[in-house]
């Protein structure tokens, strides 16, 4: 299994000869380092830490008094299943995928904060007519005839976003290995600028 740590930067459209216009998620990945392996006989299971760089928060840099823009070092852990591809202390990069290959990509989702039912689960809302007013976007009733309560697991407003996902069998557009960049087809979860996980679906 091929994985790697990367950063995306936003969509964009690149045209195929044989395709026409792709629209593609553009993510850019420095090389990881390969912090450490974990082995059966010490921890039980296989697996690879990836070192990479990310910009330093706020809070970090006022308590170390670090300048803006500065970077700090992440840590994440993968399964894998042969560790001699990876040695300890070594790098990794974009040469790792290739155009046409299937990958799964993993991130942090927006976060849209308190959200209602019509954008939080699709609802349609109330009609706007016959003797409406402030409730267009209400989930009307929560009720049951029995059991006497709400049932659990009901559709409801909350908050919205913030959380992992992983979108499934993207396909690798374009691969430059000089600038650290590949493309997949389709959207990959999280705003622009932040890290996700790029896994590849071959065993």
């Amino acid at each position: 299994m091929k994985f790697l740590i990367g950063k995306k930067l936003g969509m964009t459209t690149i045209f195929d000869e044989k395709q026409g216009a792709l629209n593609v998620t553009l993510i850019v990945c420095e090389e990881n380092k390969v912090k450490l392996n974990r082995t059966l006989a010490k921890d039980g299971y296989l697996a690879v830490q990836l070192e990479t760089q990310k910009n330093a928060k706020k809070t970090v840099r006022k308590e170390f008094r670090i300048d803006k823009g500065a970077t700090s070092l992440l840590d994440r852990e993968m399964l894998a299943k042969e560790l001699e591809k990876y040695p300890v202390d070594g790098n990794v990069n974009v040469s790792l995928f290739e155009v046409g290959e299937r990958v799964n990509v993993t991130g942090v989702t927006k976060a849209k904060g308190f959200q209602g039912v019509v954008k939080r689960h699709g609802f349609s809302g109330s009609p706007a007519s016959h003797g409406r007013k402030h409730d267009m976007r209400k989930p009307g009733s929560i009720g049951a005839t029995f059991p006497e309560h709400v049932v659990k697991g009901r559709r409801m407003a909350g908050r919205m976003g913030g959380v992992n996902m992983t979108a499934l069998n993207l396909v690798v557009a374009y691969v430059n290995q000089e600038e650290g960049l590949m493309a997949v087809r389709g959207a990959v979860p999280g705003v622009n600028g932040r890290l996700v996980k790029i896994i590849s679906t071959k065993k």
